[in-house]
């Protein structure tokens, strides 16, 4: 079944109960209830209420790619590249970096989440107040609409372009465990862009690579630019959707 990021559901989660709608110690339950134990999390979020932040965003930042997240250390960028995901606070700064694991013995183990907090630098009000949702909803689609015509008419399979469509139409159907508040077209983009992102990654894996050299890089490179443009959607739909959240639009 195809799921969001860690920091994306904890990020619109986190800015719920920054602004009240729930305490903090719910955050792990409701942002991530497919894991067995998460650490880390609970007690930055509540030194940010108590701090006063009440926005949480989200970057899912890659090697070569950092324009989702906030100007920081070094740790915190060899951190959040590894992760390619993290959480933060705009206020006074700050980020939490994910390491999603497995743990106890073979035949007997689980998942955990270990959040270790960073600092980062502060990020302007109107820097954040910028986002827009329409503007995120066209790229996306003018991106996917372009991509995947590109997709279908590479040669080699699996997941042509008319395969992911039909896919990714049947995979926003999935539940998504998102808060309550959050606009329709937040909802919508989050879904499509983070439906997508799955997708792209999925066919990216070298087990389904081509005999082929030549097919096999020119899908790579499709798939990439498609899973770059999701996640930039994605990541601009989850903040907007945490302005919301947050009483800011």
């Amino acid at each position: 079944m195809a799921d969001l990021p860690a920091s994306v559901r904890v990020a619109l989660w986190s800015t719920a109960a920054l602004s009240g709608a729930l305490d903090v110690d719910a955050v792990p339950r409701r942002a991530m209830p497919d894991l067995d134990h998460v650490d880390g999390l609970v007690a930055q979020l509540g030194l940010w209420r108590d701090l006063g932040e009440r926005l949480v965003l989200v970057a899912l930042p890659r090697s070569g790619d950092l324009r989702s997240m906030p100007r920081g250390p070094a740790d915190l960028i060899a951190a959040a590249t590894e992760a390619e995901e993290l959480v933060y606070v705009t206020g006074l700064g700050g980020a939490l970096v994910p390491q999603i694991q497995t743990f106890g013995p073979e035949g007997d183990q689980g998942w955990e989440a270990q959040w270790t907090a960073f600092d980062s630098d502060p990020v302007p009000q109107h820097v954040v107040q910028q986002l827009s949702l329409p503007d995120a909803e066209l790229e996306l689609r003018r991106g996917v609409a372009a991509l995947t015509q590109q997709l279908a008419d590479a040669p080699g399979q699996p997941l042509s372009g008319h395969g992911l469509e039909a896919v990714v139409r049947g995979s926003v159907d999935e539940v998504w465990g998102l808060p309550e508040g959050l606009p329709p077209r937040a909802i919508r983009v989050i879904e499509l862009a983070g439906a997508i992102t799955n997708l792209a990654g999925a066919g990216l894996d070298h087990r389904l690579h081509s005999v082929d050299s030549n097919s096999t890089l020119q899908r790579e490179r499709i798939l990439r630019e498609l899973h770059d443009v999701s996640t930039q959607a994605l990541v601009a739909a989850t903040n907007v959707g945490a302005l919301y959240l947050a009483g800011w639009r």
